[in-house]
């Protein structure tokens, strides 16, 4: 086991979250009682799909709908991350998310590279989602923002001649590019600086680390792949307007 969980491991976890939260409230980050409720809403879930995975894998309906849940959670977790105020743009984040992971798992099914067993797709496919989740926010976010603060470099490439979807994407494409660095990051680093769970858990398993070391690999390419994806999604669904805020301008209207 990696970790002794008895109680002192309770204690410590509960001393962190309470560092964490008095870290972001005395720096004025964002309020204590989000980081808070994150910790404590990490503990519920994790602990009731630790339960619910054991039962879920073993019949394929189960298997399936928690694999939906997990995708819908991601999907509503991007959309409002990106589109924090009421309106109905938000569902468009399902394209990039599922467009991201969906074609990579259906081929490591279907070249049998991963076993179509619960225990071994769960975990590849939430890696997966979860990587397309924060590949969407990221560049939404960075895209609405820098198209909302350099709105009148919009205008002037209107003005120049350039369509409305290629003056937006000139403003929007660098900052979205952002979204990518943490995955960059991470595979550059792989080995170096951290030993990613995946590699862990093969370790902790029993497998060699060169199976480890394999299996942990293949997992970074393949999330490359999904985010870079996701990412061209997201970053088009926000010139086109797909996704947007209700206060941000309009595509087309500049100029006018």
């Amino acid at each position: 086991m990696l970790l002794h969980v008895n109680t002192t491991f309770a204690v410590l976890l509960a001393v962190f979250l309470g560092l964490a939260a008095a870290v972001v409230a005395v720096a004025r980050l964002t309020s204590a009682r989000h980081t808070l409720f994150a910790g404590a809403r990490a503990t519920v879930q994790l602990v009731a799909v630790s339960f619910l995975i054991g039962w879920v894998v073993r019949a394929l309906p189960l298997l399936l709908c928690f694999l939906l849940l997990m995708y819908a959670v991601a999907v509503r977790t991007a959309g409002r991350r990106v589109v924090p105020a009421p309106g109905r743009s938000w569902p468009w984040a399902a394209l990039p998310i599922g467009a991201g992971v969906l074609p990579v798992v259906v081929t490591l099914l279907l070249t049998g590279v991963l076993p179509p067993r619960g225990i071994a797709l769960v975990p590849i496919a939430g890696i997966l989602i979860g990587g397309a989740l924060t590949a969407t926010v990221l560049a939404g976010r960075r895209a609405l923002d820098e198209l909302a603060t350099r709105h009148g470099e919009v205008e002037a490439g209107l003005a120049l001649g350039l369509t409305d979807r290629e003056a937006r994407m000139e403003v929007a494409r660098p900052a979205a590019a952002d979204a990518l660095l943490p995955g960059m990051d991470q595979t550059r680093t792989v080995g170096l600086v951290t030993l990613p769970g995946a590699f862990v858990g093969m370790l902790l398993g029993g497998a060699s680390p060169l199976e480890a070391g394999a299996v942990q690999l293949f997992v970074l390419v393949a999330l490359l792949l999904v985010q870079a994806v996701a990412t061209a999604l997201t970053l088009e669904l926000v010139v086109l307007g797909r996704l947007s805020r209700p206060d941000g301008p309009v595509p087309g209207a500049a100029g006018t």
